[in-house]
């Protein structure tokens, strides 16, 4: 189940999508570039309405605001960015900027004399206080302060700029050549995208004070809402040390630094990161300005609050404490109910353990509304839900808990609340065994849009809510034998998430997991023992618990037992409740095939007693399908038809494919069981009925490759039609089963212990 608590680090660079920064001396400067943006501005002024298209004139205007705000790029890729919106402008921006790095220094004072004609008139080309006018007032001011040598320089530079692009155009012309003959013009588009990018902030000299602000807003926004957009790891903070060598006192350069040295999990560089952000924020005086005499007593206490979040993603749970106990002594000197209210739901992520944790939760949330906090009041209303699900709460009252949340982020426009809300919904209908309601859940989340209007055409889609709900969406394909549909599930994950992200981790255990259950159901055991090191690695519970049913499936008893016993005992001390069932589910399948059935009836009876209580239905549909094989065993197959009859029904409609399968195998099983007694006219219709279910059995497996189950089947039909003396029907059973037994290794296990 999702992480709810995940958004609550203190983010400043996020506050309505703006970095707020003016450290920089200069807040900007003529470039050879943004010469070449002024070329273009130009030419659109010059040209007339009728010579562009109200189409490209519109493409052109999309395009103007990531070039006036966006760093410096080369000179060919901007030819390439007009030539695709408009290819008449593209011609003549390039001979203007061709005639003006090939003529005299006089052409580009020439130029700059002119650009003032813009505002002159009644109906001036550019309004002085648009965009695109207070950009061109800045260049001409620029401009106007240089000096004579200054301004030689730059000609200087705008002709190896103008070298430069030229150059580039020529080997980008003759590579395209190259690759048309040798046929090898397929690039990945990632690595495209990426090398762009990369070229386009490294192209240049230091950022003027709005590029470097636009900079780090639009990669802060990429971090958090589609990181594969953002530069790589190396790149990026390779321009963060190229910022702060010119200015080390940018505070938020520091920030983007830490968030960058979390996405690869490097805690010395994030936590060193994180303490300059807020020492340069207390130094430069920001917060005081904004704050007054309380801006250097806010910086600290969230510095505090900040460095216990690090602590606790990282698992550093008594350092996370102590750092926000200095948090909340500074927030009760200052009387800072809001720093409070974020200390108090970090206090039950530190102490969520604990059994009385949900009184300090439900506490946050009274608060969070009282002080008009409703990101914090529905993170809390979602925690206490989630510990609620796994309390056994019913599913009626956990939706409607989610529903009053979910009218908050409505009202507030939290989009990234709603998307995780759904993501919870997803994950309580698969607990509680719903698939159907699991799977519309998901699809509901993956078919919305977000609200937010995110930098660079970036649709919210690359959250960990976003990545929770594709993986259920995968399992679920998988347990109906969907294959082919999970695989491309899987495949679109990888795409999204690559395994350098933060959330990677999710579709890593979710595709182990499934090829580890397709491993088993073919009876490659030695390949699901292979897999288990990498569930292991992901989640060790899970790992440890696999490694025991592997050990179960190669005839281990003594050593799946003593693993499945010490594993119980730890869950049942972390009160993993799903777990401790499934783990008995597993002791009581240790206990029968070891000739035990009887000592395997009170172990099932606490699995049952387990599932009712926390309203496990699924677990608890199972945990039924194992009591009437051990009374089947025992010989009393009429008690568990009877029996059967209250798991079946949860099992067809919500079960996955291999378990309708077994319950069908069951069922037969108890028919035949049950028709010893009767006469031969109703012990034949008994046989008859008892084959068909052997036959729907067959086909649930087949669509899973369980070959081995699919063996016991065709055995048991051929000995059924032995008895009713269908020999054609007998001998074709009879060879397929010996098909499949000498394809498959025996174990030597009876078959009527087999489930």
């Amino acid at each position: 189940m999702a992480s709810v608590h995940e958004s609550l680090y203190f983010n400043p660079m996020m506050t309505n999508g703006v970095v707020h920064a003016n450290v920089f001396g200069i807040k900007d400067w003529v470039t050879p570039y943004k010469i070449a943006v002024l070329v273009l501005l130009n030419e659109m002024g010059r040209t007339g309405e009728g010579a562009i298209s109200l189409m490209e004139r519109r493409r052109l205007n999309l395009l103007l605001l990531p070039l006036l705000q966006g760093p410096d790029i080369t000179l060919s890729k901007l030819y390439k960015l007009i030539e695709d919106s408009c290819p008449q402008l593209a011609n003549s921006v390039q001979i203007r900027i061709k005639l003006m790095a090939e003529g005299e220094l006089k052409d580009m004072e020439q130029f700059f004399d002119d650009l003032s004609d813009s505002f002159s008139g009644t109906e001036p080309e550019v309004h002085k206080t648009s965009v695109v006018g207070l950009f061109l007032r800045h260049m001409i001011l620029a401009y106007s302060k240089l000096s004579f040598s200054q301004v030689f320089k730059l000609y200087t530079a705008l002709q190896r700029y103008f070298q430069n692009g030229e150059k580039k155009t020529v080997e980008d012309a003759d590579m395209e050549l190259t690759s048309r003959e040798e046929g090898e013009r397929k690039m990945e588009k990632e690595e495209l995208d990426v090398s762009v990018r990369e070229e386009e902030v490294s192209c240049s000299g230091p950022l003027s004070q709005k590029q470097a602000e636009f900079f780090l807003s639009q990669q802060a926004a990429l971090l958090k809402n589609d990181e594969t957009k953002a530069l790589t790891p190396a790149a990026l903070q390779k321009e963060l040390n190229n910022l702060l060598k010119f200015n080390p006192d940018f505070a938020e350069a520091h920030y983007l630094s830490y968030l960058n040295n979390l996405r690869v999990q490097d805690v010395f560089s994030s936590t060193h990161s994180l303490l300059h952000y807020f020492d340069r924020l207390i130094l430069t005086g920001a917060e005081s300005k904004s704050n007054g005499e309380e801006g250097y007593g806010r910086s600290l206490r969230y510095a505090a609050l900040n460095l216990a979040a690090l602590h606790c993603r990282f698992g550093h749970y008594q350092q996370a404490e102590l750092a926000l106990q200095e948090a909340i002594r500074i927030a009760q000197e200052s009387n800072d109910h809001v720093c409070l209210q974020h200390c108090l739901s970090w206090l039950y992520v530190l102490g969520q353990k604990r059994a009385d944790s949900y009184i300090l939760l439900e506490h946050s949330v009274k608060k969070a509304v009282h002080f008009g906090l409703p990101y914090l009041a529905s993170l809390g209303i979602q925690s206490l839900v989630q510990q609620r699900a796994f309390a056994g709460k019913t599913a009626n009252k956990l939706m409607d808990a989610l529903k009053d949340s979910d009218l908050l982020h409505w009202k507030h426009s939290l989009s990234e609340l709603i998307d995780i809300s759904i993501a919870q919904k997803t994950a309580i209908w698969r607990l509680y065994g719903r698939s159907t309601m699991a799977l519309q859940q998901a699809q509901m989340l993956l078919s919305m849009n977000s609200l937010d209007s995110v930098n660079a055409g970036v649709q919210q889609n690359n959250t960990e809510s976003f990545a929770v709900a594709l993986c259920h969406l995968a399992e679920l394909h998988a347990e109906q034998g969907c294959f082919a549909a999970a695989s491309e599930v899987l495949k679109h994950l990888k795409e999204r998430f690559p395994p350098n992200t933060q959330h990677a981790q999710l579709w890593m255990l979710c595709d182990q997991k499934i090829q580890f259950d397709r491993a088993m159901n073919d009876g490659k055991y030695h390949l699901a023992d292979s897999l288990v090191t990498g569930i292991t690695a992901l989640n060790g519970i899970e790992g440890v618990y696999r490694k025991a049913v592997v050990l179960q499936a190669q005839n281990q008893m003594s050593e799946a037992h003593k693993l499945l016993q010490k594993l119980l005992t730890y869950c049942q001390k972390l009160k993993n409740t799903e777990m401790v069932i499934s783990v008995l589910l597993s002791v009581a399948e240790l206990y029968w095939r070891s000739s035990s059935p009887t000592i395997a009836m009170p172990v099932l009876l606490h699995a049952l007693a387990l599932s009712k209580e926390y309203r496990l239905q699924y677990l608890a549909s199972e945990t039924v399908l194992n009591l009437a094989f051990a009374q089947l065993i025992l010989g009393i197959p009429e008690q568990a038809l009877s029996f059967l009859h209250m798991a079946i029904e949860p099992i067809l409609a919500d079960g996955a494919i291999l378990d309708k399968g077994r319950a069908m195998f069951l069922v037969a099983k108890c028919q035949v069981a049950s028709a010893s007694s009767y006469d031969p006219p109703k012990k034949a219709e008994a046989l008859e009925a008892a084959i068909e279910n052997l036959n729907e059995a067959k086909n649930y497996f087949a669509k899973v490759d369980c070959r081995e189950r699919i063996r016991d089947v065709v055995y048991f039909q051929a000995r059924l039609y032995h008895a009713l003396g269908k020999t054609q029907e007998r001998n074709r059973c009879a060879m397929l089963f010996r098909q499949l037994h000498q394809e498959l290794p025996s174990h030597g296990v009876p078959l009527i212990n087999h489930l």
